[in-house]
Parts: structure tokens; C-alpha cells; sequence
């Protein structure tokens, strides 16, 4: 029977898994151009069914708690791909953000008194030396400010992730997703209506379906796991299991697409995974025995 530590992080990884399949979804079944308006779509709907469920309002300062993190985890992170989309090949951003774990690891340190062992920062930096080899963007121009994009979302999805696990001690996920997707979304839709430009034409049936499937599984589904885990586990481990994402993408390109899979994308895989395992397999501390209240060992004297 799994320990309770290793059914969370199974149950954490479907988040990025969820998250693997959003691309192979977005470019097959939706219109191209309107990346701000997926990520509105798919989050705030997915903010309200989950409110809906939870049946539960943000109280004291969780009213500005969720505007910070929805403004982290969804509008700036989901804002700062889509300039990072624009301005760069998927390949370099996806090598950009593969950093996230690593700074992850040190807010943690930092703000959580978290431990930050070396197996950690080395496996963090397998991380994204095997998403490069994944991506493989080869010989690419890099666009300073793409770049700047692409680190910046690295950096708000990070500092979110952190911020979650500091202030989400008590809340119910379910509800603390919903506050933070329905704040994001409103804000992305603020930024959508300024931004970008609306589709020609109505949806047709198979993007309902597609954006259905965004919202509620890739959204909703994923990411009350994934504050479930960063709640409940290390804010490194989540962090890890997020570079399954690129290596599900992959899979499914190969799976889905028939796309062939080069020996360098077969390395990448090898070390995105050996990363994400040597970070999981790290054993937890050690919780000084304390010994009964009345029965401290007296000291001898001399």
C-alpha cells in the first residue's frame, strides 16, 4: 500500500500531466491567434464550477490573498507565456522555464526554512538541461525581451507556488483554487479585452469540446491537485513533478501526432525523468524524538 507521501505525489502528477496534453489540444483543436483567451477561458469558468462545489467565500485577508495569487499563478504567469509564445521558439522558452524548480527550491529555502540539500540543486539543474534536450531548440536567436517573458513567468509561478504554501495552511484546496482561478481569470479577461482580439467566428461544437476539456481537466481537475500537493508536501516536490509536462507533450507527439523522437529528445527524457525521481526519492527529515513531558534524562552530577 503507497504512504500517504507517495499517494499525494501521485495524485500531484496528474496536474502536470493534465497540463502535458493542453498543447497537443490547443493547436489541433482551437484557433490559432487567441492564447489570452484560451487561458480566460479555461480559467475562469473553471474558477466558478469549483466555487460552486466548495460553496465557500474568502474571508479576512484571503479577499487580497486571492488577487495576489491569481494575479501570480494565472494572469501574469499565463500574460508572460503568451509575450514569451510570441517573441521566441517554444524550444528556448520551454528551457527558460525549466528553471522554475530550482528557484522554487531556494524561495522555499528562504521564506519556508525549507531544507535545500545539493541532490536538489543538481537535480534541478538535470531539469533543465534534459528540457533542452527535449525542446531542442538548436541555434535559436534570443529575443532579450522574450527571454525577460519567459523568466518572468518562471518567476511568478514560482513565488505563487510559495506564497500558496505559506498562506494556504487551513483552507480547503477546493476553495482556495477557486478564489485564485476566479480572481486570474477576471483579471486575464480584463487583459484579454485590451490585448487581444476576438475570434471572427462562434466556436464550433469540437472547440466547445476542447475548451470543456481545458477547463475542467486541465484547469479545474489539475489544479486542486496540484495546491493540494504544494499544500501538503516539500514546495520543491510539486515543483519536479511540473517538468513531466514537456515529456508528456512529447509522448503524445509521438503517440498522437507520429512524430519521430531524436536521440537527444530520448536524453532529454532520461534526465527530465532521473530529475524529477532523484527529487521525490530524497528522504524526509529526520523529527527529533522528544521525549515524554516528566521523563527528560537528568542531568548527572559530577
Amino acid at each position: 500500500m503507497l504512504s500517504n507521501r507517495a499517494a499525494l505525489v501521485a495524485l500531484t502528477t496528474i496536474a502536470p500531466v493534465a497540463w502535458g496534453t493542453t498543447y497537443l489540444t490547443t493547436t489541433t483543436f482551437l484557433p490559432p491567434g487567441h492564447p489570452l483567451l484560451i487561458a480566460t477561458v479555461r480559467a475562469l469558468p473553471a474558477g466558478l464550477i469549483l466555487l460552486l462545489a466548495a460553496r465557500r467565500l474568502p474571508s479576512g485577508s484571503w479577499w487580497w490573498r486571492s488577487w495576489v495569487l491569481g494575479a501570480l499563478n494565472f494572469t501574469a504567469f499565463f500574460g508572460y507565456l503568451f509575450v514569451a509564445a510570441d517573441r521566441l521558439p517554444g524550444g528556448v522558452a520551454a528551457v527558460v522555464g525549466g528553471i522554475q524548480p530550482l528557484l522554487v527550491a531556494v524561495l522555499g529555502w528562504r521564506i519556508l526554512s525549507e531544507r535545500l540539500p545539493v541532490v536538489t540543486v543538481l537535480a534541478g539543474a538535470a531539469g533543465v538541461v534534459g528540457v533542452g534536450l527535449i525542446v531542442a531548440p538548436g541555434g535559436a536567436a534570443l529575443d532579450p525581451v522574450g527571454v525577460a517573458a519567459a523568466l518572468g513567468g518562471a518567476v511568478s509561478m514560482a513565488v505563487g507556488t510559495v506564497l500558496t504554501k505559506r498562506w494556504g495552511s487551513g483552507q480547503p484546496p477546493l476553495a482556495m483554487t477557486a478564489w485564485q482561478l476566479l480572481a486570474g481569470g477576471l483579471l486575464l479577461a480584463v487583459l484579454t479585452a485590451f490585448v487581444e482580439p476576438l475570434p471572427d467566428a462562434l466556436p464550433t461544437a469540437t472547440e466547445v469540446g476542447a475548451y470543456a476539456y481545458l477547463t475542467l481537466i486541465g484547469t479545474a481537475l489539475a489544479y486542486v491537485l496540484w495546491f493540494r500537493g504544494v499544500r501538503s508536501l516539500p514546495t520543491r516536490l510539486p515543483a519536479f513533478v511540473g517538468l513531466l509536462s514537456p515529456v508528456v507533450a512529447v509522448l503524445l507527439g509521438l503517440i498522437v501526432a507520429g512524430e519521430t523522437l531524436s536521440t537527444l529528445q530520448a536524453l532529454g527524457l532520461v534526465a527530465v525523468l532521473a530529475s524529477v525521481t532523484a527529487a521525490v526519492a530524497q528522504p524526509r527529515p529526520k523529527t527529533p524524538r522528544v521525549p515524554p513531558v516528566g521523563l527528560e534524562p537528568t542531568l548527572k552530577r559530577f
